[in-house]
């Protein structure tokens, strides 16, 4: 098991570095290559206006990445597509259902479930608990100590 985790971890560092990194610098690369050789040389007076290739690059870069962070930002502020994804993410990832390893599993939720022990007495001694809280925080209770154990709660959502 621990080789394939390890084997998994790698293709993960491998997609991120060669996704965001590799292809990101090898498209714009091309992109510029291509618009060149293909569109402005073949436009005499576009191509008059720049000169040669590295002015072109320079220009295209300069605009184009105050455009390219423009449009980021459009996209994370103004679009429903990036809450779209944010939705797949919460529906794909375990952890909105478990809870993660360390301190959330080790300190906190322990933390929790013994405040509630902790309170629910108080209240009983004081007879503040109603008939009809008891079943809540027992069932509260019996969540807590499922996680901790390390399964899960709730049910994943899926949407078309």
């Amino acid at each position: 098991m621990n080789r394939l985790r390890f084997a998994a971890r790698l293709w993960y560092y491998f997609r991120i570095g060669y996704s965001t990194y590799l292809t990101f610098l090898l498209g714009a690369a091309n992109t510029l290559i291509v618009v060149w050789y293909l569109a402005i040389r073949e436009a005499p007076e576009i191509e008059s206006i720049f000169g040669h290739f590295v002015p072109f690059a320079i220009v295209t870069t300069l605009v184009g990445i105050p455009l390219s962070s423009a449009i980021g930002w459009l996209h994370l502020k103004r679009s429903p597509a990036y809450s779209s994804e944010i939705d797949i993410s919460v529906e794909a990832n375990p952890y909105y259902y478990k809870l993660p390893p360390g301190y959330n599993k080790e300190v906190l939720m322990p933390l929790y479930l013994e405040l509630l022990v902790q309170l629910r007495r108080l209240a009983e001694a004081q007879r503040l608990v109603t008939e009809e809280e008891k079943p809540r925080i027992e069932d509260l209770q019996r969540k807590i100590q499922l996680l901790i154990n390390g399964g899960s709660v709730g049910t994943r959502r899926t949407k078309p």
